[in-house]
C-alpha cells in the first residue's frame, strides 16, 4: 500500500518544472556563454593578477628594508653614545659635545637632548621611558616648527653610577624620508601598470600606517596623522573580509593570498596588499584598483560581449515564452505571500491546475499560513508576558538601588574618614549588600552576601539592611546588632536562607574598631604599605541558628589606615576557563593602587572585569572600602 500511495504521488507530479525550465535556459544559456568566456577570461585575469603581485611584492619588500635600516640607524647610533652619555651625566659641556658628535655622525637626527628625570620639562613619552627603564619608538607626532611631515623619537634612559634613571636620551628623526621613498616606489609601481588611465586618479597609492591603521605618510598632507585607513576599507563581497584584513595588520602580519583580498577601499574595488616594518610597529601598505589589475582580461572580456550579445537576443526571445509561461502560477503565488508578510493571514491562495512542484508549494504554503497564524497569536501573548515580568524586574532593580548608600563622598564635611562602596548584581536583582551611617561620632558600616540570587536574595537583602538601620540606632556593640538580625532572621526562617555578614563600628575620634564576623570573607587591612587580612573569629551567618552567641573583636586603627570588606563575587570571578581571581590578586591590586577608597574600588573593579574578560557574571560583586582620616589618638 506504501509503495502504491508513492508511485500515485510520482504520477501525479511528473510535470517538473525544474526540468522545463533547465531544457530551455540552461542548455542555451549554459552552453553558449558559460564554458569558453570564463576559461579564457579566467586564464587571462591569473596571469595579469600572478606577475603584477610579484612585481608589488619584491618593491614593497625593499622598501620595507630600507625604512627599517633608516630607523635601526638612528637606534644603534644613540645605543653606541650610550656609555659616553652616562659617564658624563651632570656634566653639562662634556653632555653637549657628546649630542654634537651624535647629530654630525647621523644626519637624519634633527635633534638630539637628554633631559633629566626630575626635569619639569620632561614629556609624558620622558618619564613613560624612566619608568618602564627600557628604551623604545614613540608613535610619529607634529612638533611646534612643522605640521605637514611627522617626526620620530627614539627615547633611551641614561642610569647614574648607581643604576638609577637619572635621564632620558631622545633622538628626534623626520618622516620626510618615507615621503621621499614613497614617491620612489610610486614611479616603479606606475611603470608596471602604466596602461591604466583612471581619469585624473592615481591608479594605486602607498601608505606607511600605524598598527590601529593611522596615516604615517599619506598622497596628501591633511590625513597624516589624523586620519585612518581602516575607516577607508569595506567588504566587495560580504564575506567580513575586511574585518580580517585589518585584525592581520593590527597584528603586523603580512599579506598572503594575495589574489582573494579584493576590498573596496576609498570606494574603489581594490587589491590590498601590506608588509611589516621590522623595528617598529608600523605597516607598508599599497591599494590597486582591481580595473588596473585586471585591465588585459577585461579588454577580452569586452570582445567576448560583443559575441555574447547577439546569443542573449535569440536565447531572449526563446526562453521568455517558456518561462513567462511556466511562472505565472508563482507570480500569483508571490502576490499572495506579499499580503500574508504584511499580516493579511486569511488570504486566499491562487489556485494551480498543474500538477507539479508549484502545486506542492502552494499546499505547503497553505499548511504555513495556517501555522503562522497560530504562531503570531502565542507570540504575542509570549511577548507581552515577557515585557511585563521585565518592567517589574527593572522597577526592583531601581529600588534595590536607591536602598544603598549612592553619593559621594558620602560625609564632605568631614576629614576623620572617607568611604566608597560598590556593587554589581549578577542579575536584574541580586543578594548583596552594604550600607553606612554616622551616629554619637560613630561609623557604623555593615556588608553583606544573602544566599542564592535573583529576586528571593533581594527580599532578604532588604530585610537585612532595614534591620541593621534599626537595631544599630539602639547599641553600639557590634556583636549585639548582629545577635538581634540572627534572631529575627532565624525564626520562621522555612527557605532556610542565611546572610554571611561583616559588621564594624569605629570610633572617629579615637579610631577603635569593634566588629564582629558573621560568616563572611574577612576584610583587608591596608597601614604602612603592607595588606594583610583581618584575623577574625568565622563565627556562622546570620539565620542559621537562633539564639546563637556571636563574638566580638577591636582593633586600633590609625590616620590613613583603610580596610576593604568585598564579597566573594570578587575573589572567586571566573573567566571564560573557569580560573579564579583568587585572593592574592586582590591583595595585589590593593597594593598597587592608590589609596583612596574610591580609587582602589575603581581599580579592583577594571582589574577583575579585564581578568574575566566575555566571561558571563556568575556572582553579585560587592565592595566596600573605609578609610581613616584625621583622628585624636589616645
Amino acid at each position: 500500500m506504501r509503495h502504491k500511495e508513492k508511485k500515485r504521488q510520482k504520477q501525479k507530479y511528473n510535470r517538473s518544472f525544474a526540468r522545463r525550465l533547465t531544457r530551455w535556459v540552461m542548455l542555451l544559456l549554459f552552453v553558449m556563454m558559460s564554458g569558453l568566456g570564463y576559461i579564457i577570461y579566467g586564464m587571462s585575469k591569473s596571469i595579469v593578477v600572478y606577475y603584477s603581485v610579484n612585481t608589488f611584492h619584491t618593491n614593497m619588500q625593499a622598501s620595507a628594508r630600507f625604512f627599517s635600516s633608516v630607523m635601526s640607524d638612528v637606534s644603534e647610533a644613540v645605543k653606541n653614545h650610550l656609555y659616553e652619555v652616562e659617564r658624563n651625566v651632570g656634566r653639562q659641556a662634556e653632555m653637549q659635545q657628546t649630542i654634537a658628535r651624535i647629530l654630525q655622525l647621523n644626519p637624519r637626527i634633527r635633534k638630539c637632548t637628554v633631559t633629566g628625570v626630575d626635569d619639569p620639562g620632561s614629556s609624558s613619552l620622558m618619564r613613560l621611558a624612566a619608568d618602564s627603564d627600557s628604551a623604545f619608538w614613540s608613535a610619529p607626532f607634529f612638533d611646534d616648527s612643522d605640521d605637514h611631515l611627522p617626526v620620530v623619537a627614539y627615547l633611551q634612559p641614561v642610569h647614574d653610577g648607581e643604576g638609577h634613571v637619572a635621564a632620558v636620551l631622545s633622538a628626534e628623526m623626520s618622516l620626510d624620508f618615507m615621503t621621499e621613498q614613497g614617491e620612489v616606489m610610486d614611479s616603479i609601481f606606475q611603470k608596471e601598470i602604466d596602461l591604466v588611465k583612471l581619469g585624473k586618479k592615481r591608479s594605486f597609492q602607498s601608505y606607511v600606517l600605524m598598527r590601529d591603521g593611522t596615516y604615517i605618510t599619506h598622497p596628501y598632507r591633511w590625513p597624516i596623522l589624523k586620519g585612518n585607513f581602516y575607516s577607508h576599507i569595506k567588504d566587495a563581497d560580504e564575506q567580513g573580509m575586511a574585518r580580517n584584513v585589518t585584525d592581520d595588520m593590527s597584528k603586523g602580519l603580512r599579506s598572503n593570498d594575495e589574489s582573494s583580498k579584493v576590498l573596496l577601499v576609498n570606494r574603489s574595488k581594490s587589491y590590498l596588499f601590506y608588509i611589516p616594518i621590522e623595528g617598529c610597529e608600523w605597516i607598508l601598505a599599497v591599494t590597486v584598483p582591481v580595473l588596473a589589475m585586471d585591465l588585459f582580461g577585461t579588454m577580452i572580456g569586452v570582445f567576448m560581449l560583443l559575441a555574447i550579445v547577439f546569443m542573449l537576443f535569440v536565447t531572449f526571445f526563446v526562453s521568455h515564452i517558456v518561462i513567462k509561461r511556466a511562472s505565472k502560477p508563482l507570480k500569483q503565488l508571490a502576490g499572495a505571500a506579499d499580503q500574508v508578510a504584511g499580516g493579511d493571514f486569511d488570504t486566499a491562495l491562487p489556485k494551480i491546475k498543474s500538477r507539479d512542484e508549484i502545486h506542492l508549494l502552494r499546499d505547503s504554503f497553505e499548511n504555513m499560513q495556517h501555522s503562522l497564524r497560530d504562531y503570531i497569536a502565542e507570540l504575542q501573548h509570549a511577548t507581552a508576558a515577557k515585557a511585563a515580568m521585565e518592567s517589574e524586574l527593572k522597577i526592583a532593580h531601581n529600588i534595590q538601588m536607591s536602598m544603598l548608600p549612592k553619593i559621594y563622598p558620602a560625609f564632605p564635611n568631614r576629614d576623620d574618614v572617607d568611604i566608597y562602596g560598590f556593587v554589581m548584581p549578577a542579575k536584574a536583582v541580586g543578594g548583596d549588600l552594604y550600607d553606612f551611617f554616622i551616629r554619637d561620632e560613630k561609623l557604623f558600616f555593615c556588608i553583606g552576601d544573602v544566599s542564592g540570587k535573583g529576586v528571593p536574595a533581594a527580599l532578604v537583602m532588604a530585610v537585612t539592611r532595614y534591620l541593621f538601620r534599626n537595631i544599630a540606632a539602639y547599641t553600639h556593640e557590634p556583636a549585639n546588632i548582629v545577635m538581634a538580625l540572627n534572631d529575627a532572621m532565624s525564626s520562621n526562617n522555612d527557605t532556610g536562607m542565611f546572610v554571611t555578614l561583616f559588621l564594624g563600628v569605629l570610633d572617629l575620634h579615637t579610631g577603635r574598631l569593634d566588629f564582629t564576623n558573621a560568616g563572611h570573607n574577612p576584610p583587608l587591612l591596608l597601614r604602612g604599605g603592607e595588606v594583610s587580612e583581618l584575623t577574625c573569629d568565622a563565627n556562622i551567618p546570620v539565620g542559621v541558628m537562633e539564639s546563637f552567641s556571636f563574638t566580638s573583636q577591636h582593633l586600633q586603627l590609625h590616620s590613613g589606615n583603610s580596610i576593604f570588606l568585598y564579597t566573594d563575587g570578587l575573589n572567586e570571578a571566573e573567566d571564560a576557563e573557569h580560573r579564579q581571581f583568587g585572593l592574592e590578586r586582590v591583595k595585589q591590586v590593593a597594593l598597587t593602587t592608590d589609596d583612596s577608597p574610591q580609587c582602589l574600588i575603581e581599580a579592583m573593579t577594571a582589574a577583575v572585569s579585564s581578568f574575566v574578560g566575555d566571561a558571563e557574571q556568575s556572582d553579585d560583586l560587592t565592595m566596600l572600602t573605609v578609610k581613616v582620616g584625621h583622628i585624636t589618638e589616645s
